[in-house]
């Protein structure tokens, strides 16, 4: 795990966070995505997991809030700048009954934030993608605080990572206008993990299925692959009806495979 100064003193200002506002119920965090599982790359955000003993009151979710609006940089990332922190926050308990979709106490990501300086408080929610960073995080995660992670984060069943695949397609295809890059390497990731039940990297992912697409989807895809490694401007203005073309039929691969 290669990670320059500033990103360690990023992250351990945010561990410093979780344990001033969760106190004595937080039980373990866990660094997770691209940090762990490839390298950071321009724009990748540092991905932090807690998990708590009890469900948390309104004023820890304030207070959380309030800290990680400040310590997050906002997106786009700029080089040697804050990195864009995704935080999220489970219940022991919750992850126990391991239910789908299963159930964040808290959640912060940069695309929120908009809704949250308007004024929007954050709540518990459900939601498939939750399943899907569990998933993950029980494959890969990295302790910070607390004990290895197979103890705190229970495993994810594979019918249960399919489904939430299957669910997250709808809103991942609205979300493509403007954010195509991040779109088609998920949709990638998505049908690697669908056919060998293994998560890689989103490039990772992407050289993967490229051989296995035909046409000119190739060639979107490994623009997508090269602009997440700033190998290439994020640049889709001239993609147009390709891009939509080769989300729907990596959406198709997701359904079938799963």
């Amino acid at each position: 795990m290669q990670l320059a100064p500033h990103e360690k003193a990023q992250i351990q200002s945010a561990l410093l966070i979780l344990h001033r506002c969760l106190d004595d119920a937080l039980l373990g965090v866990y660094l997770h995505g691209s940090a762990v599982s490839g390298g950071l790359q321009p724009q990748s955000d540092i991905d932090l997991l807690a998990v708590v003993q009890s469900e948390l009151s309104d004023g820890q979710r304030s207070g959380l809030l309030l800290d990680l609006l400040c310590l997050s940089g906002r997106h786009p990332a700029v080089p040697g700048g804050d990195r864009c922190l995704e935080v999220m926050v489970f219940c022991q308990a919750e992850l126990k009954r391991s239910d789908y979709p299963a159930r964040a106490e808290f959640v912060y990501g940069e695309w929120l934030r908009e809704a949250f300086e308007a004024g929007e408080a954050p709540t518990p929610e459900r939601n498939p993608e939750n399943s899907l960073i569990l998933a993950q995080s029980h494959q890969e995660a990295i302790p910070l605080f607390g004990p290895p992670r197979s103890e705190l984060l229970t495993h994810v069943s594979k019918e249960h990572v399919n489904q939430a695949m299957r669910d997250s397609l709808p809103d991942l295809l609205d979300g493509l206008q403007g954010d195509e890059r991040n779109v088609l390497l998920t949709l990638a990731r998505m049908w690697h993990t669908a056919s060998t039940g293994k998560f890689v990297t989103k490039d990772a992912a992407a050289e993967w299925a490229i051989p296995r697409l035909s046409g000119s989807d190739p060639m979107a895809l490994d623009h997508a692959r090269r602009a997440y490694l700033g190998e290439v401007a994020d640049d889709w203005s001239i993609q147009g009806d390709a891009v939509r073309e080769l989300a729907g039929r990596m959406s198709e691969n997701v359904t079938n495979s799963t």
